[in-house]
């Protein structure tokens, strides 16, 4: 896959910092999102508190849209090296909160943000998150001084699956 030069914030900065992603675990799926718990159905975070989990996808690279054959085509590919790394991982989606824009990706545990960033770089992405049980962030895949920390999230059960899991059948 070719590089993508990217810039340090993209003008897609202030949706991602809106997003959230729901999150496919073997036993239950659950959203993430930023700000202070709002009582409906709060989780805690899943793993302990040395494990962070990076939301990367390869959908859209550049912030452009790309058509759904190249889309999965580049998803199949990150995910392949994700099992090439032996790292665990989840299905994921990421998008707006009403749920018009929505990017498969993977819930990735077993790298640092440094990785996490190389990752997304690789697949032309502005940004990747990180949550861990002190913070949801977005991290910059071009310039990690463009970071933006939003320190409080919360995560609610999700009442049935949500449809915009899938897996790639070649994942």
């Amino acid at each position: 896959m070719p590089a993508v030069t990217r810039c340090a914030k993209s003008t897609q900065w202030p949706h991602y910092l809106r997003a959230v992603v729901d999150i496919a675990f073997p036993t239950h799926s659950i959203r993430v999102a930023q700000g202070l718990p709002d009582g409906v159905s709060a989780l805690p975070y899943p793993l302990d508190s040395t494990h962070t989990i990076h939301i990367v996808t390869a959908f859209n690279p550049g912030g452009r849209d790309a058509t759904a054959g190249a889309n999965l085509r580049a998803q199949h590919e990150l995910l392949r090296s994700i099992s090439l790394r032996e790292l665990q991982w989840w299905p994921a989606v990421g998008g707006d909160p009403v749920g018009t824009h929505a990017e498969i990706s993977a819930a990735v545990v077993g790298m640092d943000d440094a990785q996490a960033r190389a990752l997304g770089r690789r697949f032309g992405q502005d940004a990747v998150f990180a949550w861990s049980p002190t913070s949801w962030r977005l991290l910059a895949c071009a310039d990690a001084a463009h970071d933006t920390v939003i320190a409080s999230w919360h995560a609610a059960l999700l009442a049935s699956p949500s449809h915009r899991f899938f897996r790639s059948p070649a994942a």
